[in-house]
C-alpha cells in the first residue's frame, strides 16, 4: 500500500506511474484518495481541538471548585459535557473517514521502479537474458501430457474424477520426481542461504490484506467461509507475514526464507492446449524464496535473486530466458518484477516457471514492517520475493526436453533425490 503522505508529496509521480500500469481513471483515483485524506485531515484537527478545549476547561473546573466558586464550576461542566458528545461524534465520523481512506488506498497499485518498460501486454516485456540450447527433439516427440500417459506417471483423468480439473494425480516416478524437485529446489535455497519454514496452508484475512492479495485477488482465492480463512495462492503470503506488525532493528537485515508449500488458485477457465496438462492448474507445488531487506540494499538483493533461480536452471539443464515486465503486466504489488520461463520443445513456446520481484515498501506499509534506522527512527522495510521454483511446469519441461525414444533421461543433479535416471 502506498502511503498517504507519498501520495500528498508525489502527486504527479504516482500519476505517472499508474499510467504507465494502464490504470483507467489514474488522475481522478488519485484526486479521490487525496480529497478523503484532506477530509479525515480536517476531521483530526477539529477533534483535537475539542479535546484541548475539554481538557483545559476540565483544569479550570477543578480550580473553581477549589475556589469554591460552584456557579461557574457548574456552567462550565454544562460545557464540557457538550464538548463530550461533539467530541463522541467526531471520533465516529473520524473512524469512517479513515475507512474510507484506507478503502481507496487499498485500490492504489504499486507504482513501478523506472527500470519498467511502457506497455500494456506480455506482448511489450522486455527480454533481458537468454540461456541454453533448445533441443533437437526426434520425429514423433511428444507434449507432456501424453508423456505423463505413455509413462503412467501423471493422471489428469483421475485428478478430475477425485476433484475437478485442474488437480493432477502424480503416480509412481511422476510422484518420485516431484518429490525430488521440491528436495532439489529446498537444498539449493539453504545452501544459498535461506532459512527453511514450514508455514500454515490457510490464512486470515489479515494475512491476505498484509501481502497485498486482498481485495486485489479475492475471486483468486479458494475461500473457507466458515472460519474466514484462505487457502493459499503461494507461500509468501504466510511466510511474508512472519514479520506482520515485527519492528525489527537494522542489524536484523538480511532476513532469508524459503518454503515448500502446495498452492491453489482459482483461476478462470479456458481451453486449448496453452492451458492442457500442468500448464495451469487450481492445486500444484512451489518452493518459494523471500527476502526482508533494508531500503539501501533491496535492489542488490533483487539481483542476487536473478542470479539464484539462473543457477538452479543452469544445473538442471534447461533453455530459460529471463523477461522484465511492462507497466501493464506488472502484478498489483510489485515495483519491478523478472519473470522466468522455460522453453517446451515439444510445444513449441515458452512456459512461466518463476516471478522474482521488489515490492519496496508497498507491502510493508500494510503489514506495519518497520526497523529502527541508525538515527533510531522507525522505517518502513523493503519486501521481495520469488518463485525457486514453481514445479507443474518445470516437470512439464523436463519431461519435454529430455524425452529420448528410449525414455525420459533425468538431469544427473536429480538423480541422487529420485533414485533413477530415466522414466522409461
Amino acid at each position: 500500500m502506498l502511503q498517504i503522505a507519498f501520495i500528498r508529496a508525489h502527486r504527479e509521480v504516482v500519476i505517472k506511474g499508474l499510467l504507465k500500469r494502464n490504470i483507467a481513471g489514474a488522475e481522478t483515483l488519485v484526486s479521490k484518495t487525496l480529497e478523503a485524506d484532506e477530509i479525515r485531515r480536517t476531521t483530526q484537527a477539529t477533534l483535537d481541538a475539542v479535546l484541548a478545549e475539554s481538557n483545559k476547561l476540565s483544569k479550570e473546573i477543578g480550580l473553581f471548585f477549589k475556589a469554591g466558586e460552584h456557579q461557574k464550576a457548574t456552567l462550565l461542566k454544562q460545557k464540557t459535557t457538550q464538548l463530550k458528545e461533539q467530541s463522541k461524534a467526531l471520533t465516529a465520523q473520524l473512524q469512517k473517514n479513515a475507512t474510507a481512506l484506507q478503502d481507496l488506498l487499498y485500490q492504489l497499485p504499486n507504482i513501478p521502479n523506472q527500470l519498467v518498460p511502457s506497455g500494456s501486454t506480455e506482448e511489450d516485456n522486455e527480454t533481458v537474458f537468454e540461456e541454453g540450447a533448445i533441443p533437437d527433439l526426434f520425429e514423433g516427440a511428444l507434449p507432456h501430457w501424453e508423456l505423463a500417459k505413455k509413462y503412467d506417471i501423471i493422471d489428469f483423468e483421475l485428478g478430475n474424477k477425485i476433484t475437478g480439473a485442474g488437480f493432477p494425480v502424480y503416480k509412481g516416478k511422476g510422484a518420485r520426481l516431484q518429490r525430488a524437485l521440491i528436495n532439489f529446489f529446498l537444498d539449493q535455497n539453504t545452501a544459498a542461504g535461506y532459512q527453511e519454514v514450514q508455514v500454515p496452508h490457510l490464512v486470515n484475512e489479515a494475512s491476505g490484506y498484509g501481502t497485498g492479495q486482498l481485495p486485489d485477488k479475492e475471486g483468486q482465492m479458494y475461500h473457507v467461509t466458515e472460519d474466514n480463512l484462505d487457502l493459499i495462492p503461494t507461500a509468501e503470503v504466510p511466510v511474508t507475514n512472519l514479520y506482520r506488525d515485527v519492528l525489527l532493528k537494522e542489524n536484523d537485515f538480511p532476513i532469508l526464507h524459503t518454503g515448500y508449500t502446495p498452492c491453489f488458485r482459482r483461476e478462470a477457465g479456458s481451453y486449448g492446449a496453452h492451458v492442457r496438462g500442468l500448464n495451469r492448474l487450481h492445486q500444484f507445488d512451489k518452493v518459494e524464496i523471500v527476502r526482508i531487506e533494508h531500503p539501501d540494499k533491496s535492489y542488490q538483493a533483487l539481483d542476487l535473486m536473478v542470479d539464484h533461480v539462473k543457477d538452479i536452471l543452469r544445473a538442471l539443464g534447461l533453455p530459460y530466458r529471463i523477461l522484465r515486465l511492462c507497466g501493464g503486466d506488472l502484478g498489483f504489488t510489485a515495483a519491478l518484477t523478472y519473470d522466468f520461463e522455460v522453453y517446451s520443445t515439444a510445444q513449441s513456446r515458452w512456459l512461466e516457471i518463476s516471478s522474482v520481484s521488489n515490492f519496496e515498501t508497498f507491502q510493508a506499509n500494510r503489514l506495519k514492517l518497520r526497523f529502527k534506522n541508525k538515527q533510531g527512527k522507525s522505517e518502513l522495510a523493503h519486501t521481495l520475493n520469488g518463485s525457486s521454483l514453481a514445479l507443474p511446469r518445470v516437470l512439464a519441461g523436463l519431461l519435454e526436453n529430455c524425452q529420448t525414444p528410449e525414455g525420459i533421461v533425468i538431469p544427473e543433479v536429480l538423480v541422487p533425490y529420485c533414485g533413477f535416471d530415466k522414466i522409461d
